[in-house]
Formats: structure tokens, sequence, C-alpha cells
């Protein structure tokens, strides 16, 4: 009886230990396998996440590159620009922003600096003088427009009526001045302009006082292009740029004595061009750019907007 209880209290004890030691591999196997749950969770969780995130950045680059970004003056070339422009461009899929400048030094550093993918604002020989002056790598890509200089006087009301030893004001820089003044001997104000292309030391003083050049005894004076329109009510007549004049409404409210006249030479001097940094000649912008701006719907507008004041130039640099 004794051995028996003693067999008995010896397998219950066996049976009890074997049953704890179940339980503890049980709960050893539960745990491990949630641990595994958890982490592949993660792990999607994780790669649905960076999936996301490379999602939108690439959405993000794709946006920003069909985002053409250029800078202009803001009469006519901004108004070209987001009036007509940006429409054509849109139904392609481009966006346009338009950067406008008030000066015409920061859009071509702006360019340089990659800050822009093109700019519209200048002639060729503008563009050149800054290339060689300030060491830019900028290129004109296609013609545009041409904004004739004008003769404008809020005192009188043709260059016949402007006496001797008046005051005629000229915008200043080399290019300018050489224009105005080409302009005054084109409408016989001037006979012609002296020695200022050629000396160094021949000054609009020097021209104002040449009587062979200057018959007529005009005071010559130069003065900062956008001032111009401002200064107009103290000056006898001036030569103002087209896009000044334009901002200041002076075709509506003083029409232009004069204006000047182009042959195939000149056309090429004085259109405005669009212009990008050497090596995105042949970018996609830059093509979508030339497309839209060489429509018939731009020269259209040209025409209808700004009557003559400005002349559509669809032409290529030479």
């Amino acid at each position: 009886m004794k051995k028996n209880l003693f067999t008995n209290l010896l397998l219950a004890a066996t049976l009890s230990i074997g049953a704890l030691t179940g339980c503890a591999g049980s709960s050893t196997a539960t745990a491990t396998d949630s641990a595994s749950n958890v982490e592949n969770a993660s792990a999607q969780a994780s790669e649905s996440s960076d999936s996301a995130s490379l999602e939108t950045s690439d959405k993000e680059t794709s946006d920003e590159d069909k985002i053409i970004r250029v800078g202009a003056t803001p009469v006519p070339h901004a108004e070209i620009l987001d009036n007509i422009v940006k429409e054509i461009l849109a139904q392609d899929g481009w966006t346009l922003e338009t950067v406008i400048f008030q000066d015409y030094v920061l859009p071509n550093t702006s360019l340089e600096a990659e800050e822009l993918d093109a700019n519209y604002f200048q002639t060729l020989a503008y563009m050149n003088g800054q290339n060689e002056e300030s060491g830019l790598h900028l290129t004109a890509v296609t013609g545009v427009h041409i904004e004739p200089m004008g003769i404008y006087s809020q005192k009188f009301t043709s260059i016949e009526e402007i006496p001797d030893g008046a005051e005629i004001g000229v915008p200043n820089g080399p290019d300018n001045e050489d224009r105005a003044l080409d302009l005054l001997v084109q409408k016989g104000l001037l006979v012609s302009t002296g020695n200022f292309k050629t000396d160094d030391n021949y000054t609009e003083k020097s021209l104002t006082e040449d009587k062979e050049a200057n018959p007529h005894g005009y005071v010559i004076t130069a003065l900062d292009p956008a001032s111009l329109p401002l200064s107009l009510p103290d000056l006898d007549a001036a030569v103002i740029n087209g896009n000044y004049a334009l901002e200041a409404e002076l075709p509506s409210t003083y029409p232009a004595l004069e204006i000047e006249e182009f042959d195939n030479e000149t056309s090429i001097k004085r259109t405005n061009f669009l212009v990008v940094k050497e090596g995105n000649e042949n970018s996609e912008k830059t093509t979508a750019l030339i497309n839209a701006l060489q429509s018939d719907k731009v020269k259209e507008y040209i025409e209808e907007t700004y009557k003559g004041a400005v002349i559509p130039s669809f032409i290529d640099p030479q």
C-alpha cells in the first residue's frame, strides 16, 4: 500500500511538472509569433511610407520640371508673357512664372545664376555688351518684337515746331544713346552725330556745341531711360524707348512726333530677343517658349494691343 501510494504520488508530480513545462513552451511560441507579426507590420508600413514619399517626391519633381521662369520688364514684355504666352504654354502642360524687373541689369545676372530659365527684354547689342563687361554667358534664341524709339513732346505737336536751342533728352548708355541720336539724324533734327561714336572725349556737350552736326543748337541732355517720361514736362522733347513710353501711356496721351524706321540691318539690331544661358538653347523649356512666342496668337496680340508702338519681329539672331 505504501509502495503504491509512493508510486502514485511520483506519477502525479511528474505529470504536474510536464504540464507546467508545456504551458511555458506554449507561451514562448505565442510571444515569438506576436513579435514576428509586429516586425512584419512595421516593415510593410515602412515600405508603404517610403513608396508614398517617393511618389510625392516624383510628383514634386515633375511639377517643378513643368514650370518655366522668365524674367521681363513690365511693358510690353511681361504683358505679352502674362496675357497671351502663359495661356498658350498651359495648353501643353507648362506653367509660366513671369518675374518682373524694373532695371536692365538684374534680369541678366539672375539668368546667369540660373534663377531663371530665360529672360525677355533686350537687344543683341545690349546682351553682347553685358556678356563682355560682366563675364556673362548668355545667348539669344529668337526675336519677338521691336519697340520703335519715338520723339515725344508735351509742348509741341510736330518736330517742325521745335525751336532752335530747344532742350532734347536722350537715354544714356552706349546703345540707347547711339540709337536716339541716329533717330534725330534720321528725322532731320541733327545733320550727323558728329564724333560721338568715334571719339571718347566727344560728349553730349560737344554735340550741343558742334554747329556742323547740330546747326539748330539743340541742347542734348542724356538721362536714365526710365526717367525720361517723368522729365518730359521739363524738356522741349525727348527720345524715349518704346517700353518706357508705353508704361507712361505716352502713345495715348502725347503721341510720338516721329518713330524709328527700320531696314533689315536695323531690324536685327532693334529686335528684343528671348535670351537663355549658354547650353540651354535646345532645352525642352526653351523650345516650348520659342514656339509660344512665335505663334500667330502673339503676333495678333501685339498688333491689336500696341497699335504700332510695338512691332512683331520673329527673326533668328545673327
